[in-house]
This record gives C-alpha cells, sequence and structure tokens, in this order.
C-alpha cells in the first residue's frame, strides 16, 4: 500500500511547479519563487512519510472494526486481484459519476456568489495538473490518508471508548466518522483557495470549497465501508477523469 501510494508522490513529479507558482497573486514588486528540482524532490518526503503514517494506521485497525482493502489483502497474501476488485468496480464507477455531478451542480450553484475571476483562476490552475496526477495523486494519497488512515482511527476510537471494543461497531460510528472525515477533506483544500485568492475569501467561497469536496468524501466513506478501499480509490479517479472531461468543455471550473 505504501508502494502504491509512492506512485501517486512520484505522479507529482509530472507537475510544473514554476508555472504553478505564476498562478499565484504576489505582492507588488515580488516575484514567484523559483522551484528548482531539487526542490521539488524534497516536498515528495512528507507526503511519503504522512501516507506511511496512514498505511500503518489502517493495518493495525482496520480489521478490528470490519474495514478492508480486499486487493491490496489478495496482494499482499500473492493471490489473484480480479476476484476482490470485481465487487469494487461498478459502485466505484457509479460513486465517482455521481460525485462528480453533484460538484459540478455545486459549483454551478454556487457560481454567482463566488469572486467573479473564480472560474478562471480556478479553472487556470487546475489546468497546469497533469491528468495522471489528479488521478493518482488524489485516487491513492487521498484515500490512503483521509479513509484509510483517519476515517478508519475515528471509527475504532469511537468503538474504544463507547463500546470498550466489544462486538461489532455500530453503524453510527462509521456514518460519524464518515462524515467527519468528509469534512477534514473538504478543508483540506482551503489552502489552495487562499493563495489563489488572497484576502478575497469570503464565506461564499469557503463554503464552497468545503461542501463540493466534502459531497465526494462522504460517497468515498460509504464506498470504503460498504466495498471496501479501492471502491473508494476508483470513485476517486473516476471523478477526476469526468472533471477533467468536463473542464475541456467548458462545463465545469476544473
Amino acid at each position: 500500500m505504501w508502494c502504491a501510494g509512492m506512485v501517486g508522490v512520484l505522479s507529482l513529479l509530472f507537475v510544473d511547479f514554476n508555472a504553478l507558482a505564476q498562478k499565484i497573486p504576489m505582492p507588488e514588486g515580488q516575484e514567484p519563487p523559483a522551484i528548482t528540482p531539487l526542490i521539488k524532490i524534497a516536498s515528495l518526503i512528507q507526503p511519503l512519510v504522512l501516507v506511511a503514517i496512514g498505511v500503518v494506521v489502517g493495518l493495525a485497525l482496520a480489521h478490528r472494526i470490519g474495514l478492508s482493502a480486499p486487493v491490496a489483502e489478495a496482494i499482499a497474501r500473492r493471490k489473484g486481484i480480479w476476484e476482490p476488485l470485481r465487487p469494487q468496480i461498478i459502485p466505484g464507477i457509479i460513486g465517482g459519476l455521481v460525485a462528480a455531478i453533484a460538484i459540478i451542480l455545486t459549483a454551478y450553484i454556487a457560481g454567482p456568489h463566488l469572486p467573479a475571476d473564480a472560474g478562471e483562476k480556478i479553472s487556470g490552475f487546475l489546468a497546469l495538473m497533469p491528468l495522471v496526477t489528479r488521478m493518482l495523486y488524489g485516487g491513492i494519497i487521498e484515500e490512503l490518508l483521509l479513509r484509510w488512515g483517519f476515517l478508519t482511527f475515528l471509527v475504532w476510537l469511537a468503538w474504544r471508548i463507547f463500546q470498550k471494543s466489544n462486538g461489532v461497531p455500530r453503524p453510527i460510528f462509521f456514518v460519524g466518522a464518515i462524515i467527519l472525515s468528509a469534512i477534514v477533506f473538504g478543508i483540506g483544500h482551503l489552502p489552495i483557495a487562499y493563495l489563489l485568492f488572497p484576502g478575497r475569501v469570503d464565506s461564499a467561497l469557503t463554503l464552497f470549497v468545503i461542501v463540493a469536496n466534502s459531497l465526494f468524501g462522504l460517497i468515498a466513506g460509504f464506498l470504503y465501508w460498504k466495498k471496501g478501499l479501492e471502491a473508494a480509490i476508483v470513485a476517486h479517479m473516476i471523478t477526476h477523469l469526468v472533471m477533467f472531461a468536463a473542464g475541456r468543455v467548458g462545463a465545469y471550473y476544473g
């Protein structure tokens, strides 16, 4: 699982960070910092460490509370991956399509309340993120951190506190963890908004960023609970793929 995460982190090497830096407003007379190859490589260390933590947390706690990553487990046991993957593909695809549509609709509804240049800035920023990076980094890294690590920990913590680790965790623990992890996932996207709109991040933009991303987090969390981690990964990749395609025809900011 960590090796899969490493693939996601390495996909960041396809990103032109100097071009991205040009999209970030700077104080008058100040130039964006130059991103050297050494800085770019060094920036991979932190996500690799975080992925390692997420993987370890999931490995230690997931099976205690009935959560799983069926494909990863099959690989670890030297078994075929098709049987554990097959039940997750269709739910993952459907989940990704539903999430993408929900995000696009949210963007249309929120559009009139966002800064006038929101569409231009967001689409310009995302256009510099290669599709492979969006799918691998988002699909693998964020799912290992937010679902496999964080959501698992939340369910286990509630189970440990309120059930004293006895019996099967109550469904409410999963529902609560899915909601909380989805909100955290949404909040985690706010730093980009602060970079793109310095001093202009109002309540409407904040709410849009949190809600749009939390909608996906809810779907991914449910898929992880009911089908397995790989279903959430598939959904994440499909969501990015659909939003990328929609962006090419001007149907969404992405």
